[in-house]
């Protein structure tokens, strides 16, 4: 399992979570301050199931809702940290993909939110953020692109996050080999947002192009991405690498954002709350490995080097490091 947070055997009832959470809330109340290790205690050592059936039985119980009490209560790094792993999955992830359309700057660092949920999601996940957006922010993911994002990557993301890829593991290698050949044509002559290469990356299934992209290699010589960066520099570029890398091998280009984000001067907390936040249910056991193999030491040193206070604890909990 690639999952890194640590449920109890004997679970609480959402019920008694949300009165624990209340009761964490009422020092604040009374000036005392809020009990920020009861929240990292419950929330963080829930699965998404449980984080919803403890804010439905928030708001039955006291008729407010849980993420706008967090938000009172909490502050920092740790509030957006705590909100974020709240949220149910689709609708954090439709509200992270927003927060991006609408920053003033459309660097990789951001884009690559849509890359990452488009292509390292399942198809399910992706209709239901697509459903979630359109009912948070009145209106589809596509129109937003359309209205904030530049015309080459804006073709790249509409085809990534209209796509429902087939879920299971089928192969055609002769389609591997020759749909290769059309990503090498496109690479060849740097037409890197033509019809043919989007099409291909953003409806074939994930294994059939893992063998793609294992065909360009042994026919060429050279990955595609390689081929790609030898393309240019440009935002497109990125683009195009990052979707390469979050189909090929998702769990490396999360340990690289990480990496990216505690590496030199400085920490990029959004970034590194993204990863963890996002990963912690899906893959993250594999993403530390991968850490290990590009650092030489362990994710959760990186986090607790990097991190202080609650927002540390926080995420140690949710890499199953609490302990």
């Amino acid at each position: 399992m690639g999952c890194s947070i640590l449920v109890p055997d004997i679970v609480p009832s959402p019920i008694r979570d949300a009165e624990t959470l209340r009761k964490s809330f009422k020092g604040h109340f009374l000036g005392l301050g809020t009990d920020e290790k009861a929240i990292v205690s419950v929330l963080g050592h829930r699965n998404a199931s449980q984080r919803k059936k403890i804010k439905e039985a928030y708001q039955q119980l006291y008729d407010k809702s849980l993420i706008d009490d967090l938000h009172s209560e909490l502050s920092g790094d740790f509030r957006k940290a705590v909100i974020l792993w709240t949220y149910d999955p689709p609708e954090r992830d439709a509200r992270l993909v927003n927060e991006v359309l609408n920053s003033w700057m459309h660097d990789i660092t951001r884009l690559q939110v849509m890359v990452e949920i488009a292509c390292a999601s399942t198809p399910d996940h992706l209709i239901a953020v697509r459903q979630a957006y359109c009912a948070l922010f009145g209106c589809s993911l596509e129109e937003d692109i359309i209205a904030h994002a530049s015309i080459p990557v804006q073709k790249v993301l509409i085809s990534l996050v209209s796509s429902y890829r087939y879920n299971k593991q089928l192969v055609d290698h002769s389609i591997a080999n020759l749909e290769a050949s059309k990503l090498r044509e496109a690479t060849r002559t740097k037409q890197l947002d033509c019809d043919e290469l989007v099409l291909i990356l953003s409806t074939r299934n994930i294994h059939q192009l893992k063998a793609t992209f294992e065909c360009y290699k042994q026919n060429y010589g050279f990955s595609i991405d390689q081929d790609i960066t030898n393309c240019g520099e440009g935002l497109l570029e990125s683009i195009l690498k990052v979707v390469i890398w979050c189909i090929d091998s998702p769990e490396k280009h999360f340990a690289e954002v990480i990496k990216g984000s505690t590496d030199g001067l400085g920490t990029d907390e959004d970034s590194l709350t993204r990863t963890i936040v996002t990963r912690a249910e899906i893959d993250m056991m594999k993403v530390k490995e991968e850490y290990v193999k590009m650092k030489n030491t362990t994710l959760e040193y990186a986090v607790a080097d990097d991190t202080s206070g609650y927002y540390k604890e926080f995420l140690m909990t949710l890499l199953g490091a609490s302990e």
